[in-house]
């Protein structure tokens, strides 16, 4: 049966293999399911941090600023 997801192939060192293995054990979920949660989780830490370099720089303008109630009212 074909899958709808992609496939990845990653090589692991064998003491994150380890960790995954335990992992996935204690959560009684697939090793697979529990790399992917990882990796999300991980993205969405990227994404804040990519959006706080963003908001910090914005702050550091030193142009217009416009207030809270000009824009929400």
């Amino acid at each position: 049966m074909a899958t709808t997801k992609r496939r990845l192939n990653i090589t692991l060192s064998p003491e994150i293999d380890e960790l995954i293995k335990e992992i996935a054990k204690r959560d009684e979920v697939p090793q697979a399911t529990k790399v992917a949660e990882l990796l999300r989780s991980s993205l969405l830490l990227e994404e804040d941090r990519a959006l706080s370099l963003l908001g910090e720089e914005r702050l550091r303008d030193k142009g217009k600023k416009i207030s809270h109630t000009d824009i929400w009212g």
